[in-house]
């Protein structure tokens, strides 16, 4: 027979993990901030974010060298 100690540490434990995959406090706006400037935001991050993997694959690529080929006619 369980004692009533052990169930109520069950349910906790039950509780606990139920909570854990809520998603809480886990909104898109922040204090003091519109849906329309969390938008913005959220529209920054993401235009910053493919800037810099695009500058980070013309790096792997070798695309951010100048060019060394020249405007003048070499005979």
């Amino acid at each position: 027979m369980m004692r009533s100690g052990s169930i109520c540490k069950i349910f906790l434990a039950f509780i606990v993990c139920v909570l854990s995959f809520l998603p809480l406090g886990c909104s898109s706006e922040q204090l003091g901030e519109t849906a329309a400037e969390g938008s913005r935001r959220h529209d920054r991050v993401l235009r910053v974010n493919k800037s810099e993997l695009m500058s980070d694959i013309d790096r792997l690529l070798l695309f951010d060298e100048p060019s060394r080929l020249t405007d003048k006619r070499i005979p």
